[in-house]
């Protein structure tokens, strides 16, 4: 048999000239990926709608934040660092891809210019920018990102070790291209979290410990980079103008302002006064109070200062008070569920937030992923092989949260189940407190971080004083509650969720699931450690469609509600900022995650700078 030596050399050569990834069957190359549908923006956009792309760059932008820091390594639980403002690193690390503001889960092209993937979604490739650099105008290569999931993964927090658990390996597939393989198929919202994995720079950390907290600035690849350090205090941010991707339609029109500097605020009260007297320019407020009350006099009169309350889309903030159920005295669901009677959203809202504020009945809240109603067939379909481990209620009721119309007679009527559910944990009333089987009152601590908790707690805790439970309200400053919550070091505290993912993905195994309630750093502070929880989250991470996730995810909200690992609280209607009026706006602002946005698609108006700061000299 005769070997023509020509073609078998030409076919060899067209192998190397041909991509490794198009060696493969339906494989799709883009330029941006979606979780739902089409991507909004073509293959030829300019700029995302929400910018100004002849925004003018300059000026300076000042933030306050009440906290504190001592470390600027975001990804590490170690030290009190910078990880609590992921905004903050949004400015100064490149990620592969990066989200648009106008759609729900779309991310678009920024290291990398392209993105392959497999049908099954067993891998993911993607295609290096040659013009990519670090600020030492270093290229951003191949080896970078393999060094960034490996470092993630082994020294990095929960939060990433979780995210990448999946991720079996990654690997250089070309002078500019990167795979990432997948241990199981079918994951597409793993492509999608791998795709806005933060870019580390392997030559920088070589010979430098990464799992240490460090005050030295890191070489970055961002918009802006470190220039001043205060420790404690203030960051201070310069814009690089001679940022690589500047011009990348990602990037057209955002990140405007010459110079962003963060102040921490150890009192929140400070920091309010703070504002009101010009010496931060934005503020997000979070007391209801404060938001109807605490914006007078001439500044605002005059115009000087703007309230504004912006709508957002997708899920809220989940707010409420978190059991610690690494507590013994937490570990019954009726002692829970009890307690949670206790709590008086209704009056609480009517005299205290003045109305301002509605309640939190579901951890997806304001998304067609919160439980309502009673499940679904195709609800009860995924609980049903776990209906000895869970609550009867769950299958037929719809969870109706502890309620009352204000008065004194409907709160009693929460007050007296709550003693029956507590008589039914073998708890009795013994000289007006209630003892526990083991002879031992309950009792707990309320760990608490703004003054003006108290006052909104301090309801609560009375209710709970009349059925013979004693909780005592501790305040810290927001630097200690945040160490606290980190090393679960509390009985009960008023906690946060951040918004929910619109299509949750592995991200929920590090709030909810069991492993990571053993892992300090983690965002299961609550400590939930329960095999139908892990077994619905696995539902979801590999639902094959949207109405599929959609039906994990809530049947994982019923199953987490009615166990009462917290007690939902409230949330704003929308996102209440106040700001002086220095600003320019772009026609058109972002519908999804608006409040992050604001820093990158806003700029300085000179001349409203100018009345601003003449207002301000002429109050000195």
């Amino acid at each position: 048999m005769s070997v023509n030596k020509t073609g078998l050399y030409a076919f060899f050569c067209l192998l190397i000239l041909i991509p490794p990834a198009a060696w493969c069957d339906n494989v799709t190359t883009t330029y941006g990926f979606t979780l739902y549908g089409k991507l909004k923006y073509g293959p030829g956009f300019k700029h995302f709608d929400y910018v100004n792309p002849d925004a003018p760059k300059g000026g300076s932008y000042t933030v306050g934040l009440a906290n504190s820091f001592d470390s600027l390594n975001p990804f590490i639980t170690l030290g009190n660092a910078i990880q609590q403002f992921p905004i903050i690193s949004m400015l100064t690390y490149d990620s592969l891809m990066i989200r648009s503001g106008d759609e729900p889960a779309s991310v678009y092209g920024l290291i990398a210019k392209s993105i392959t993937t497999p049908a099954d979604y067993s891998w993911v490739e993607f295609k290096l920018r040659k013009s990519a650099r670090w600020h030492d105008g270093t290229p951003i290569t191949p080896d970078d990102v393999i060094f960034s999931l490996h470092t993630l993964k082994t020294k990095g927090s929960p939060q990433y070790r979780n995210n990448y658990a999946e991720v079996d390996k990654v690997e250089k597939t070309g002078p500019y291209s990167v795979r990432f393989v997948f241990s199981e198929t079918g994951n597409r919202g793993l492509v999608y979290t791998v795709a806005q994995m933060p870019v580390l720079p392997k030559h920088y950390w070589q010979g430098r410990k990464f799992d240490e907290p460090t005050l030295d600035p890191p070489l970055t690849s961002g918009p802006y980079r470190i220039t001043r350090v205060d420790p404690g205090h203030s960051l201070t941010f310069q814009r690089v103008k001679d940022y690589w991707a500047r011009d990348l339609p990602v990037m057209k029109g955002r990140f405007n302002f010459g110079s962003i500097r963060y102040d921490w605020y150890r009192d929140t009260s400070v920091l309010y006064e703070a504002f009101m007297a010009g010496n931060t320019d934005l503020r997000w407020e979070t007391l209801p109070n404060q938001w109807v009350n605490g914006y007078k006099g001439q500044a605002v009169q005059k115009g000087y200062i703007k309230k504004e309350m912006l709508d957002y889309s997708g899920t809220t903030f989940y707010s409420g008070y978190f059991f610690n159920l690494r507590k013994k005295e937490f570990q019954d669901q009726r002692v829970r569920e009890a307690i949670a009677n206790c709590f008086d959203f209704q009056w609480i809202n009517k005299n205290i937030f003045h109305g301002q504020y509605k309640r939190v009945s579901s951890y997806f809240e304001n998304s067609e992923l919160a439980a309502r109603g009673k499940p679904s067939p195709a609800e009860l379909k995924l609980l049903e092989p776990y209906r000895d481990r869970l609550d009867p209620r769950v299958f037929n009721q719809p969870l109706k949260l502890p309620t009352t119309d204000g008065t004194q007679a409907s709160l009693r009527q929460n007050l007296r189940r709550a003693v029956q559910l507590l008589r039914e944990a073998g708890y009795t009333m013994q000289n007006g407190k209630q003892i526990s089987p083991d002879g031992k009152p309950l009792q707990f601590q309320i760990l608490l971080w703004d003054p003006f908790f108290k006052r909104a707690t301090a309801p609560f805790v009375d209710n709970l004083k009349r059925i013979g439970v004693k909780a005592k309200m501790r305040l810290v400053d927001t630097a200690e509650w945040t160490r606290r919550m980190r090393d679960f070091d509390y009985e009960m505290t008023q906690g946060f969720i951040t918004p929910m993912p619109l299509s949750p993905g592995s991200e929920q195994r590090e709030i909810f699931g069991s492993k990571a309630a053993g892992e300090k750093g983690s965002r299961n502070q609550m400590g939930i450690k329960n095999p139908v929880v892990d077994a619905l989250i696995g539902k979801i991470i590999h639902a094959p469609d949207r109405t599929a996730r959609v039906a994990a995810t809530r049947a994982m909200d019923r199953v987490l509600l009615w166990n009462y690992y917290s007690i939902p609280t409230w949330y704003a209607p929308g996102i209440p900022i106040a700001y002086w009026d220095r600003f320019g706006r772009p026609a058109t602002e972002p519908s999804w995650l608006h409040i992050v946005w604001i820093m990158s698609n806003w700029w300085i108006d000179p001349d409203k700078a100018a009345a601003v700061q003449h207002y301000l000299e002429s109050r000195r």
